[in-house]
């Protein structure tokens, strides 16, 4: 099993750029879109697309100056399209930029642009989500990609509450350095993340066991996920990259089915295999 990034060409709009580790980052979610895409194409009426932090849809390596397609046109242009495609973005430019894009790669495709912080967007974003029924029956896949820890669970248990799998990307580089602003009384970054005033004092008493911030952060945001009936999710099975040994991030797949499950195994294979590219 193989997934390659479609590269793309310079088109004088926005296209910021990143490090070389986030190759690694889209073939996994290009291959997770494509396994869901295909395997759940004949089981729903319905399958839509949504991306929290779409961006504006091209990146620049930094390193080798390529430039490839970030997540939404990776969605857009799997073999079996969704039915519809739900992107959004806090900073129009992108957001503008996007939307040209994902026009001339997808004429014909179901899309919505929604324009702010998909937390305060969430009932514009569900509005946008087709009603579910016995005769339409709906899944999401919802990608979440912040630039931090920025993603309130109030937002993700509101579009919980329809058939929805997450493919969410937990900022351990984040967690590491904002450790100490984080855990501040003051702070409300993580009491919204985890939606929790009490995370605190734990933490102190997994902090003398030896866990690190990021593993703590990381299997509680599993738990409150757990909560709300999303099967539990181990550390271990949420792949990790690292660039220059250091780790950056973790991705994670989120799902009430077992069979959800069973594609993040084979993206979790293929992660293994591809390891030596990176």
């Amino acid at each position: 099993m193989s997934y390659e990034l479609n590269e793309a060409l310079e088109d004088g709009m926005v296209c910021p750029k990143v490090g070389d580790w986030s190759v690694d980052k889209y073939r996994l979610v290009g291959l997770y879109c494509s396994l869901f895409s295909t395997g759940m194409k004949n089981k729903w009426d319905k399958r839509i697309y949504i991306d929290l932090y779409a961006g504006p849809g091209h990146l620049q390596i930094k390193n080798t100056g390529k430039i490839f397609q970030g997540s939404p046109l990776i969605a857009l242009t799997v073999k079996d399209p969704f039915d519809k495609y739900i992107f959004c973005d806090d900073n129009p430019e992108k957001l503008s930029a996007l939307e040209k894009r994902a026009r001339r790669v997808a004429p014909e495709a179901d899309m919505v642009f929604v324009g702010g912080d998909c937390n305060s967007k969430v009932d514009e974003i569900l509005s946008a989500i087709p009603s579910y029924s016995s005769t339409n029956r709906v899944l999401s896949l919802c990608f979440v990609d912040p630039y931090n820890l920025a993603i309130r669970f109030d937002t993700l248990r509101r579009i919980a509450d329809r058939y929805v799998d997450f493919l969410l990307l937990f900022m351990e580089m984040d967690a590491n350095r904002n450790r100490a602003l984080y855990s501040e009384e003051e702070s409300e970054q993580l009491d919204d993340f985890l939606d929790s005033h009490n995370w605190r004092e734990k933490w102190k008493r997994e902090m003398l066991d030896g866990t690190k911030f990021p593993d703590f952060l990381a299997q509680e945001f599993s738990d409150r996920m757990s909560s709300i009936r999303y099967l539990p999710v181990p550390l271990h099975r949420m792949r990790r990259v690292k660039s220059q040994g250091k780790s950056l991030y973790r991705l994670a797949l989120f799902s009430r089915s077992q069979t959800a499950h069973q594609f993040w195994d084979e993206v979790l294979k293929y992660s293994i295999d591809q390891s030596a590219l990176f």
